[in-house]
């Protein structure tokens, strides 16, 4: 598809300059902050992460103290930001940096696509940003501009599509400015193209020659897969605790939250006799139900429908950990999924 992406050059970083958020990554080319704020940054909202992200830096503030923190501080530090193994592959990378290039973030696309956890979209995003390398970062954002740019209706969950605008886009990175660029295409899909919504079609730099805006189909583009339906999981989860220690045990080290630790649960929904009585046949000697919370978690794939509740216990079996209630702040990373019941506690 012919187009002229250098005629976008300007408008997009004149816009930039002025109209960007203040975000504290956006204050250096270091690459391990870059890279962190990155992999924090998926799936997840932009003021979600600034706090995590401060603090994560705060205590593990290069690549050397990531690459020997313990697991337990690694996700302890993640606890809330969910999807745990980017936690896990950022200290996988940061071994294989110090091993391989003593400690110094390669400046390499390919070199950087290696590393565990890092795929395209985020090594084009170092790259660019940190050593201004024309390496174009194709996300979400970027596919939805440069779609409605050119009122395209390729399927943008395809690769090959995904390549196309890679390379349509280098010509315009061919032309320098490669770390702004990037920058500025993901802010324009962020905070004017927007995902949900009308787009803020008055307020975009390149209007004037975007084909969606000019025919108005904005709201057919981007084409993507239909999303499959989530999966429902009804679960009983059990707050048990003797005095102010709680059970709690770690979840199997593959599969959904590994290796995280969780509160006692059976996956079925059951009443609260049901409980009682569940809670009895497993030895726990339980005294009385104090509180009962409904809660629904979602992931990508499946939806927790949880019923919790807390039983007061007169025995502790070893097949729990029990702790105090405030080491839960100090070293046990507890998933948002648990951590709710946590938090809710009368």
């Amino acid at each position: 598809m012919k187009f002229n992406w250098i005629s976008i050059k300007q408008p997009l970083l004149t816009w930039y300059k002025k109209q960007h958020r203040d975000l504290p990554w956006r204050k250096t080319k270091n690459p391990y902050y870059i890279w962190l704020s990155e992999i924090m940054l998926q799936q997840t909202r932009v003021e979600a992460v600034k706090g995590y992200y401060e603090r994560f830096l705060s205590e593990i503030p290069d690549i050397k103290a990531l690459s020997v923190v313990s697991e337990e501080r690694l996700l302890k530090l993640w606890e809330g930001l969910g999807y745990y193994n980017r936690a896990r592959n950022l200290q996988k990378a940061a071994i294989q940096i110090m091993e391989r290039y003593g400690g110094d973030f390669p400046s390499e696309y390919e070199e950087v696509l290696s590393l565990a956890g890092i795929g395209e979209y985020t090594a084009g995003a170092i790259c660019s940003i940190c050593f201004d390398k024309p390496t174009p970062a194709v996300d979400g954002n970027v596919l939805r501009v440069v779609m409605r740019i050119l009122d395209c209706y390729d399927n943008i969950d395809n690769i090959k599509t995904k390549r196309q605008v890679k390379e349509w886009l280098l010509t315009l990175y061919a032309e320098g400015d490669c770390g702004q660029l990037t920058q500025a295409l993901m802010e324009l899909g962020a905070m004017v193209c927007i995902p949900n919504g009308i787009p803020k079609c008055e307020e975009c730099p390149v209007k004037s020659i975007c084909l969606a805006c000019e025919r108005k189909t904005y709201d057919k583009l981007p084409v993507r897969k239909e999303k499959k339906k989530r999966r429902i999981q009804e679960m009983t989860v059990f707050i048990l605790h003797d005095g102010d220690e709680y059970g709690i045990h770690k979840r199997d080290n593959k599969g959904l939250l590994a290796g995280l630790w969780e509160f006692y649960h059976e996956d079925r929904s059951m009443t609260r006799q049901e409980a009682m009585d569940f809670i009895s046949e497993q030895g726990y000697q339980p005294v009385h139900i104090e509180q009962e919370i409904p809660y629904t978690h979602i992931f990508s794939h499946v939806e927790w429908r949880m019923t919790a509740y807390y039983i007061s216990c007169q025995h502790q079996k070893n097949d729990l950990k029990w702790i105090h209630r405030k080491e839960f702040d100090e070293g046990y990373a507890l998933p948002t999924a648990f951590r709710f019941f946590l938090e809710k506690e009368e």
